[in-house]
Formats: structure tokens, C-alpha cells, sequence
């Protein structure tokens, strides 16, 4: 945990560090002077002040509509910097304060002969995740008329793009449960993957719609993904989806970058 927290630390430095580049760049090209702005009879109006414009300001109209908007940017863009440089500078400390070794990450620092008898008072995320994946379950059954497809695990599953999903998630270390049962409203579904998050460790649900070009099959998911939603298990937040038809075979570079996105 304490590496994740770091990573989004740097990450979030990073990104400042860039933004700072493109804006400091974008400031070279703006004029010089500043834009105040004076209220009268329910109207703006536009004053231009600096060093170059003597110690009065100017009454800027229509026809400087171009300069007032240079100006107002640049100002922004001031303000901008100056959000990003205090917040670079309390990334900077945050880092730098923050402890080697957290509590949750303790126990990882024993030796095995103590692991063998301590018990943890925060389960590290690979115990967690043991224990969640360990939990028994009834998947829903698979009809003997449906092609045998097996994942990296040993799992059967119902399609050769759910295979390709159940082992990338496999391959990227993401806790999942197939066809795990769910209780929505007065309905049990088994959603194609209940997935553990384990940045956050809330379990979260993946259906991969498949059929999308068979009217029936689009009807129930429409139909299933309201139960989902009636159910407080909204898309964009606890449910995610991916789509497929028979022209339009799954993106695996997609589906890579909604696991990466969400899944973590």
C-alpha cells in the first residue's frame, strides 16, 4: 500500500511536472498587461493596465476583443502555475515525510517462523485476496451443448472471448470470481466476472456482452444492466462493460486498458 500511495504521488508529480512545461511555453507567447474587469449597469466592461500602458487604465471595446482574451488566458494560466507550484511542493514534502514501512505492511517484515504464529491485524492484500478467492461459491451451470473453452485456471467458461478476458485478468495478478452468484432485488444473476479491486479492496462487476448484434440477447442485457443499476451497482462505478458482435470481434487492447483503468 505504501508503494501505491508513493506510485500516485510520483505519477501525480509527473503529470504536474508536464502541465507546468506546456504552460510555462504558452505564457512566452501572450502579451504584456492585465485585464480588470468593472461592473456597470449590468454590464462588463474591460480595463487594460501595465507597465506599458502608463499608470491609467484603458477602456478596452469591441474592436480589442482579441487582446482581452489573450489577457484573460494569460491570467489563468498565472493562476494555473501558481495551483501547480504549491502543489508540487506539498507532493514534494508529502514523499519525503511519508514513513518507509506502514502497518499494514508489518507483518511482511517478519521472519517466517513468526508469520508461522503471529496473526495479522491488517491482512496484507495477497491474504486478502486469498481469502476471498477461497470463499466457496456455486457458479451458474454450463449446458453440455456448449463448446468446452478452459482458462489458464483450469475454469470453464462459456466463450473463447471470455477465456482471452479470464486470463488476462489471470496475468495481471486481478483477483476474480467466475459467474459468482449476486442477489439483485429479488433476482440472482451471475454477473461474467466478480472482480476484487484490491487498491480499495471493493469487488466490482464485469459483464462482456457478446452478442450484440442478436436483438434478443442486446433486449436482456439492456434489461440486465437496469437490474444492475435498480440495484445501486451503476456502470462507471461498480459494473463495467465490453462489447462484441459477429463483425466486431472484442479489442484486447481495450479490454487491457479498462483492467488497467479500473480493476487495480
Amino acid at each position: 500500500m505504501t508503494e501505491d500511495l508513493r506510485d500516485l504521488i510520483t505519477g501525480r508529480y509527473e503529470v504536474l511536472k508536464k502541465i507546468s512545461k506546456r504552460t510555462e511555453e504558452k505564457l512566452k507567447n501572450y502579451p504584456n498587461g492585465r485585464i480588470y474587469i468593472k461592473h456597470q449597469n449590468n454590464s462588463a466592461r474591460f480595463y487594460l493596465s501595465g507597465e506599458d500602458y502608463g499608470s491609467e487604465e484603458i477602456l478596452l471595446g469591441v474592436e480589442d476583443a482579441e487582446l482581452i482574451e489573450n489577457l484573460l488566458q494569460k491570467s489563468y494560466l498565472e493562476k494555473v502555475m501558481k495551483a501547480i507550484k504549491s502543489e508540487m511542493t506539498a507532493l514534494r514534502r508529502m514523499k519525503k515525510l511519508y514513513p518507509e514501512l506502514i502497518a499494514e505492511e508489518v507483518y511482511e517484515q517478519l521472519s517466517e517462523d513468526r508469520k508461522r504464529i503471529v496473526k495479522p491485524i491488517v491482512p496484507t492484500n495477497e491474504q486478502f485476496a486469498k481469502r476471498w478467492q477461497e470463499k466457496p461459491y456455486e457458479p451458474a451451470q454450463i449446458s453440455d451443448d456448449i463448446p468446452v473453452y478452459l482458462t489458464l485456471k483450469g475454469e470453464r467458461v462459456r466463450s473463447k472471448s471470455e477465456v482471452i478476458i479470464a486470463d488476462r485478468l489471470y496475468a495481471k495478478g486481478i483477483p476474480y470470481k467466475y459467474e459468482c452468484p449476486l442477489k439483485v432485488g429479488k433476482k440472482t444473476i451471475h454477473p461474467d466476472f466478480t472482480i476484487l479491486r484490491l487498491s480499495d479492496r471493493e469487488v466490482v462487476y464485469y459483464e462482456h456482452c457478446g452478442r450484440m448484434d442478436d436483438p434478443q440477447y442486446a433486449e436482456d442485457m439492456v434489461k440486465r444492466v437496469n437490474d444492475y443499476s435498480n440495484a445501486g451497482i451503476i456502470v462507471g462505478e461498480k459494473l463495467f462493460l465490453t462489447f462484441e458482435t459477429s463483425k466486431t470481434p472484442m479489442d484486447v487492447r481495450v479490454l487491457d486498458r479498462m483492467i488497467d483503468a479500473n480493476f487495480r
